[in-house]
């Protein structure tokens, strides 16, 4: 068996990529910091390849996937991704820009052509990492919530498509609320509340990929709140996250 993880030098994908070792796969790591692929490997007892590539760049995921798309990948987990706090007239062009490359783009590339072969093959699964915010509009995070709206609306039309010809592929969208993890840092904040850890979630996200589950959503009260949200009129649930954003207190970045 063999995984291909992105992001999978911090997080939720490095601790998929451990979980991945344990449960017997060998490992193609993804990510852009050479050193902590190289930790993450380090944890890992199965054949680990590592990858150190900026996944903001087109061309470059379309190289990650002529790299390895002979390697007859069971499991692709597409883990790459960040988010930026901040008011939409206040935040960086830049950045958003480049959170859309790694947030939309590179997941879309790499699920389309990864999923093409996999569908030829009639074998594979496919796992993309979301968020509760893929349910959800996030004043105070606006562009990341918008991102992660794409991912799990996409997968959800994915899983659809492979049901109506009753494909043995399988595809999986992983939404966790808060977890504790460095995207805060990233981002720009921090959460007041606390968050499930990285290593349960990713734990949880792969178990529940493995039994073909479409929508996995870690912790009772996330799924409590994202279930409240659909009876909610849009303003009201506007207002409940732009208070959610608002408990997050701005760091250095």
């Amino acid at each position: 068996m063999k995984a291909l993880v992105t992001g999978a030098s911090s997080g939720i994908g490095r601790d998929m990529a451990v979980y991945l070792g344990e449960l017997g796969y060998d490992l193609i790591l993804v990510s852009r910091d050479e050193n902590r692929l190289k930790e993450t490997a380090s944890k890992i007892k199965t054949n680990v390849t590592i990858y150190p590539v900026d996944l903001s760049g087109m061309d470059n995921c379309f190289k990650l996937y002529d790299k390895f798309k002979d390697e007859d990948i069971d499991l692709l987990v597409n883990g790459a991704g960040f988010g930026l706090f901040g008011n939409t007239w206040e935040t960086d062009i830049n950045k958003e820009m480049k959170m859309i490359d790694v947030n939309i783009k590179c997941l879309h590339i790499l699920t389309k052509l990864f999923l093409q072969d996999m569908v030829k093959k009639d074998k594979g699964r496919i796992l993309n990492i979301a968020s509760s915010a893929g349910f959800l509009s996030g004043p105070g995070l606006n562009t990341y919530y918008a991102t992660k709206n794409y991912v799990t609306k996409w997968t959800m039309a994915i899983y659809e498509e492979l049901r109506k010809i009753k494909s043995n592929v399988h595809i999986s969208c992983l939404c966790p609320g808060p977890v504790n993890t460095n995207f805060n840092k990233v981002a720009g904040g921090s959460f007041t509340v606390k968050g499930l850890s990285s290593e349960y979630v990713a734990k949880y996200g792969i178990d529940k990929c493995l039994k073909n589950k479409l929508i996995i959503i870690p912790g009772t009260m996330i799924k409590i709140g994202l279930f409240v949200n659909r009876f909610s009129p849009y303003k009201l649930s506007l207002r409940v996250v732009h208070h959610i954003q608002s408990m997050k207190k701005k760091g250095n970045g």
